[in-house]
Formats: C-alpha cells, structure tokens, sequence
C-alpha cells in the first residue's frame, strides 16, 4: 500500500489511525505492545516516531506494508488549495462566532461575559 505525504512528515501513530489499522489515538499503546511493527525492517515501539518520504512500515501479523512516497505536483497543489479553503472557512467561521457573542453582549449589557448567580425564592 502507498501512502501520499502531502507534509514534512507524519506520526506513526497519526498514519495508523489515518489507514485505519487503529480506531483511535489512544490504541497505539496497546497496539504497540500487543504487534511487531517494522520500520523500515527495525522495530519500532515509539509512536510519535517521524515518519518521511521513502520510509517504509510493515505490519507482519497483519500482512500490510506501507511506504510513504511523494504526491504528483498536481495533487500538492490540489492539496494546497483545500487547505488554503478549509484556513479561510475556518477564519470565517471564527468572525461570526465573535460577531454573535458581540451581538448577544450588546443586547444584554447587563450580562458582559458574567453569569448572574442563581437566587432561590425566599433567601
């Protein structure tokens, strides 16, 4: 199996979970202890071990191999370009957020980010 790496590296952990080998993070520790995983034919126990163009990992129990190779110019600029739009949807997103907390403030002014606290009747 190949695996684009559209960064300077990745995590074995986060290519893992991105393959779906584990459901979530927080396996890595078990499944490091419970599997041989091979980097580039050492093993490997550490999951935040950088993993880069060229390296090769193999899961023998598993009979999965897995090498990072480069993308095509054209799909890192096709990759660029959606994180260029997911950055700006972000931003985005960010600003009306702040404009309703804005809005919700200025309705209330009484209210100014603090919680009035709770009275109970007859006290």
């Amino acid at each position: 199996m190949k695996y684009k790496l559209f960064s300077d590296y990745i995590t074995l952990q986060a290519l893992l979970k991105e393959q779906g080998i584990i459901a979530t993070g927080g396996a890595i520790k078990a499944f490091l202890a419970n599997n041989t995983v091979l980097f580039n034919g050492e093993d490997e126990k550490r999951r935040g071990k950088k993993l880069r163009v060229g390296d090769q990992i193999q899961l023998p129990e598993q009979g999965v191999t897995i090498t990072l190779i480069q993308p095509s110019p054209a799909e890192m600029e096709d990759y660029l370009a959606e994180e260029a739009e997911r950055k700006r949807v972000a931003e985005l997103v960010k600003q009306l957020n702040q404009g309703q907390k804005k809005a919700k403030t200025a309705k209330n002014p009484s209210v100014k980010g603090k919680k009035k606290p709770v009275r109970f009747p007859g006290t």
